[in-house]
């Protein structure tokens, strides 16, 4: 049985979203079991009979997966059988599902109170610095307040990272340096939720945190920080009619 993590905040009732775990699909070991990546090396058959299988959990409404390159890019739901290179969709389309897939980044769910726009974003370090959640929330021209969810992603105690990764987000905040936490080896334990969660904020976008971490719970999630070669999970959202 496919095992879902399901966003704990305040969206309207016709909004559908959640984010899967690596349980309940039929791919084999490094990707056991539901990986959704085509382009991590799994079989593509095996990924396929995945995919169908959530299918089945958003009443088979077509999904646009996105060729996902750590941009800021935000495009426009365009149709299943179009595959773009950006890092966050989104739609108004009661008939679409945004989609992104992640193994230790951010997956970000957002909707507003009226329940009639969803957005689906993948933030790692490089996307997230480069303002990709900036440019989601910008792609937003309605008067309703904002809403978000930042999905099951790796914590801080488990992301380690250079001093070029903390120079990326002084550069853009000064402020940020709050997020960074210097270890005993000389490097930096980044905290990406709590740097995804401020720069919403500041755009007046209310934010829930899973808390769930990805690189600390190998039953349940991929990790490509832990395993390098691994699956993909995928985090999903759409308008229900």
């Amino acid at each position: 049985m496919i095992q879902l993590i399901k966003p704990n905040w305040s969206a309207p009732v016709n909004i559908r979203a959640f984010s899967t775990t690596r349980v309940g699909g039929v791919s084999k070991a490094p990707f056991d079991s539901l990986n959704l990546g085509l382009h991590v090396g799994d079989d593509e058959v095996s990924v396929m009979k995945n995919r169908q299988r959530l299918q089945k959990l958003t009443a088979h409404r077509p999904v646009q997966w996105l060729n996902q390159i750590h941009s800021n890019k935000v495009v426009e739901y365009s149709g299943a059988d179009q595959l773009v290179e950006a890092d966050a969709i989104v739609t108004s389309k009661s008939s679409a599902t945004c989609a992104v897939m992640t193994a230790d980044c951010l997956p970000v769910l957002m909707t507003n109170s009226s329940g009639n726009w969803v957005a689906a974003a993948h933030a790692g370090w490089r996307g997230l610095a480069d303002g990709v959640l900036v440019n989601t929330v910008s792609s937003y021209d309605r008067p309703e307040p904002l809403m978000a969810w930042i999905g099951p992603s790796i914590s801080q105690k488990c992301f380690e990272v250079g001093s070029e990764v903390r120079e990326a987000f002084l550069e853009v905040d000064a402020s940020n340096q709050t997020y960074f936490v210097q270890n005993y080896r000389g490097r930096w334990q980044a905290d990406l939720a709590g740097l995804a969660k401020k720069q919403l904020e500041t755009l007046g976008v209310a934010v829930y945190l899973s808390q769930l971490c990805t690189f600390s719970n190998d039953h349940q999630f991929y990790s490509y920080r832990r395993d390098g070669q691994t699956g993909r999970m995928a985090s999903m959202i759409w308008i229900s009619e």
